[in-house]
């Protein structure tokens, strides 16, 4: 696949700036935690079809990290991607995380990823660490560079977050060799930190601006704004119930409460009387803010790449954020 494929219409979205930073991304990104085994295997053909089909729908934009099945996101994302024209697409990954062999054996199931336990994961959020885990994460994905890099989930690293592993990625964009920095995590009020005492250029906020989750709303997406950060938002699904509501079906990476299947139950129906899905209300509100510069899906075939797609063209009324309101559920 040398040429880059013609996005299908009307799927021709504008890109946006991160920050004060040079790097546009696309308004719909893939993330690809999904194509490196995320809860069940992903055949190698499959995960290429994903990216793939990204590519002819438009996004240009691709976030991956160490941490997804220990590696493979990226040797996955890299295969397709290298064989493009660089300036053709960004990529954001993750440092913090380093990868090291070992023999254990069995599989990585215990950290979420249907993959073999080749590697172990060690936290590392020193300077010597970010340098080492950005220069990995290249040799897997077979880049010359990345455009995006990312602290990922520094939550009880705080203060070497802070301290050592930001000034790195200080040091990396002010030498070129990325464009954009900032930190990644599922909790706001650290991401919010970021926003207010450093000069990152980008957060992305996993499973907080969500229909079930609003947490961000509350300071973290205000800050952004006020300062000129730009937000990405990730698990706009909350890792399964508001792609498919229904018992047994995951939150926030583990079994749903009652409750909120029961609440996302009643926000489908409520979708679906103004002529919409939920779905399609997951991926608007997710992207609404001012603040937010791209939602993330991760998807795990080309189908759920090409729904996704669909859903995120797909006109929501306004009539239905007001019903919601009415009601209680949002």
């Amino acid at each position: 696949m040398s040429d880059l494929p013609a996005p299908t219409a009307p799927d021709r979205p504008t890109r946006r700036r991160l920050g004060r930073s040079g790097v546009e991304v696309t308004p719909l990104a893939l993330g690809t935690s999904g194509i490196a085994g995320l809860y069940t295997p992903v055949p190698e053909e499959q995960a290429y079809e994903a990216v793939r089909a990204a590519l002819r729908r438009g996004i240009r934009h691709f976030d991956t990290a160490p941490h997804y099945g220990l590696g493979l996101a990226e040797r996955r994302l890299g295969a397709v991607l290298r064989e493009l024209p660089r300036d053709t697409y960004t990529v954001s990954t993750k440092v913090g995380r380093r990868l090291e062999p070992c023999d254990a054996g069995g599989d990585d199931l215990a950290h979420g990823f249907a993959v073999p336990a080749t590697h172990r994961r060690v936290w590392d959020f020193s300077a010597d660490g970010v340098r080492r885990g950005l220069e990995a994460s290249l040799e897997r994905l077979g880049l010359d560079r990345v455009d995006v890099v990312l602290l990922h989930d520094p939550a009880d690293h705080e203060e070497q977050a802070f301290r050592e592993a930001y000034p790195a990625l200080e040091r990396l964009r002010s030498e070129g060799v990325v464009g954009a920095v900032g930190a990644g995590m599922n909790e706001t009020a650290m991401l919010t930190r970021f926003v207010r005492d450093t000069d990152v250029d980008v957060v992305l906020c996993a499973n907080r601006h969500t229909l079930l989750d609003h947490g961000a709303a509350t300071e973290l997406l205000p800050a952004a704004l006020d300062r000129g950060v730009s937000v990405l938002v990730g698990g706009v699904f909350n890792s399964g119930l508001l792609a498919d509501p229904r018992p047994g079906v995951t939150y926030d990476y583990a079994a749903a409460p009652a409750a909120l299947v029961e609440r996302a139950l009643r926000i489908k129906e409520a979708a679906e009387r103004h002529g919409t899905s939920l779905r399609a209300a997951a991926l608007a509100h997710s992207a609404a803010h001012p603040a937010v510069a791209a939602v993330l899906v991760g998807a795990r075939s080309a189908a759920e790449v090409d729904d996704c797609a669909d859903r995120f063209a797909e006109p929501v009324p306004d009539a239905l954020w007001e019903d919601l309101r009415a009601t209680g559920l949002l």
